[in-house]
């Protein structure tokens, strides 16, 4: 078991390890001052995990309430969002009480950003439960809903009073959910450590494995550092969006259907590093060494839009600012940073 600190605006720790979901209660009692507890997860996980973390929680002491929504990215709207916040309402959460959210990434941004905004705040935890969140969605305070608009545009950041990946969770997952969390494996090797990539390339899909509790750890322990080194997003921690401001707009091409978030998101380091070795801002050949890591994890896949048709969708990405949009790049495995182009010039980059 691994427990990795965060000194962020809220200090926590990210606990990693086989069996944390059945003495969660314990674990949530530490860290904060609630009677009362809401569960927050879909119906997929639900009906999974839900009972025995509702076992942990009564043990402990909580008044245990549960909310479950449809499953899916299409699920992580204003629509769903207002229902969480009339379940809350109706069962008279107040702010001293603490929202719990048991899932993946969809789950975790929708339960945070409840918790952000209900009463002006509520403590929060969170209980990843899979890789996708586990690695990267779990830590680091950013919550948010999408809107028809692009995805993420509207959140705030809400840093976790406890993360607990149980690493036990992962072992009922579908091979896809794994395939997709991957994604954003191979993305913490690009950007920050070239270790982890030659750990990636000597494993595939299906042996990855024998060595996930430190695939785990050593992602969170990039995202803390990149984390406390820049909480909210003004610097730094734009290197975590490797892949995702194309990602992000694949995704929307798609009405977030068919295509998960991983998937989108390797496509999109795939396109701007192709991109990048043509324009010489990265080394030459670095293009097919990334291809080669996809591939070992099923993520070499093929998409209907090309880069220069995703241009205009990403005009709402979140690391524009005014006339300009920072577009991260890898010059190298594990050497990246933020380019800042106009508008005007990343449309041209991209075709």
């Amino acid at each position: 078991m691994e427990t990795i600190t965060v000194n962020a605006s809220v200090k926590y720790d990210v606990i990693i390890g086989g069996g944390l979901l059945e003495c969660c209660g314990g674990y949530i009692k530490n860290v904060t001052i609630a009677d009362k507890i809401a569960v927050i997860s879909d119906d997929n996980v639900s009906g999974i995990y839900l009972d025995r973390v509702k076992k942990s929680l009564t043990e402990a002491g909580f008044e245990v309430h549960s909310f479950i929504f449809p499953h899916g990215e299409t699920s992580k709207c204003s629509d769903t969002l207002n229902k969480i916040y009339g379940f809350l309402a109706m069962n008279h959460f107040t702010r001293t009480d603490c929202i719990a959210a048991l899932g993946g990434g969809v789950t975790g941004d929708m339960a945070g950003y409840a918790s952000a905004t209900y009463l002006r705040g509520m403590d929060f935890v969170q209980l990843p439960t899979s890789l996708l969140a586990q690695v990267d969605s779990s830590v680091g305070g950013k919550t948010a809903i999408d809107i028809p608009e692009g995805k993420n545009l509207v959140g705030a950041f809400k840093q976790p009073k406890l993360v607990l990946c149980d690493t036990d969770a992962l072992r009922t997952l579908p091979k896809d959910f794994l395939i997709d969390g991957m994604g954003e494996v191979v993305k913490y090797a690009m950007i920050k450590s070239a270790p982890l990539f030659d750990i990636l390339m000597k494993h595939d899909i299906d042996s990855i494995w024998e060595v996930m509790e430190d695939i785990i750890t050593r992602c969170v322990t990039i995202k803390r550092d990149v984390v406390e080194a820049d909480e909210f997003d003004k610097g730094e921690r734009m290197l975590l969006n490797f892949g995702h401001t194309l990602g992000h707009s694949i995704e929307q091409y798609y009405h977030y259907t068919g295509i998960s978030h991983g998937r989108a998101v390797a496509k999109g380091m795939e396109m701007i590093t192709f991109l990048s070795e043509k324009k010489n801002l990265c080394r030459n050949g670095l293009t097919d060494q990334l291809l080669a890591c996809l591939k070992k994890y099923c993520l070499d896949i093929s998409v209907e839009p090309e880069a220069k048709d995703l241009g205009g969708a990403c005009l709402n990405d979140k690391k524009r600012a005014g006339s300009c949009i920072s577009v991260i790049i890898c010059s190298d495995i594990g050497v990246s940073s933020p380019v800042k182009m106009t508008v005007e010039d990343f449309d041209k980059f991209l075709k």
